[in-house]
């Protein structure tokens, strides 16, 4: 004879919070499954974008290099050799040395401004 059919009715509260959260654990198992094939998808099609960014930027550093020695030639018939590798080094290092305070400055919004810290402290949010 046929058994009764099943009556969620019938069922402890127990049992229905326990199915709850077990259909809880499971939506977020494939929600975290569904976002890691997502990454990793992108990660894929990325990675021979960035092997040929790398690519470019070695030969842009190369040329930039190349440059850089013909300068330090080129100035060598004027001023010397060693005189004329301390000016180029000497350019070099102002140059970078403006490009570092610019990048420290541009990373210390990181921290959020004196604004925001406020703002925060008094628990409202910046448009």
């Amino acid at each position: 004879m046929d058994s009764p059919a099943h009556d969620p009715r019938d069922e402890a509260i127990a049992d229905l919070l326990g199915r709850l959260v077990e259909d809880g654990r499971n939506y977020a198992r494939a929600e975290v499954d569904l976002l890691k094939r997502i990454a990793r998808h992108r990660a894929g099609r990325a990675r021979n974008g960035l092997i040929v960014v790398a690519a470019g930027a070695v030969f842009l550093l190369s040329s930039l290099t190349a440059l850089l020695l013909g300068l330090v030639l080129g100035l060598a018939a004027l001023i010397g050799p060693v005189l004329a590798g301390l000016a180029i080094a000497a350019l070099l290092a102002g140059i970078g040395y403006l490009l570092i305070r610019s990048g420290a400055a541009g990373l210390r919004a990181l921290g959020g401004d004196e604004e925001e810290r406020q703002a925060l402290l008094r628990g409202e949010t910046m448009p």
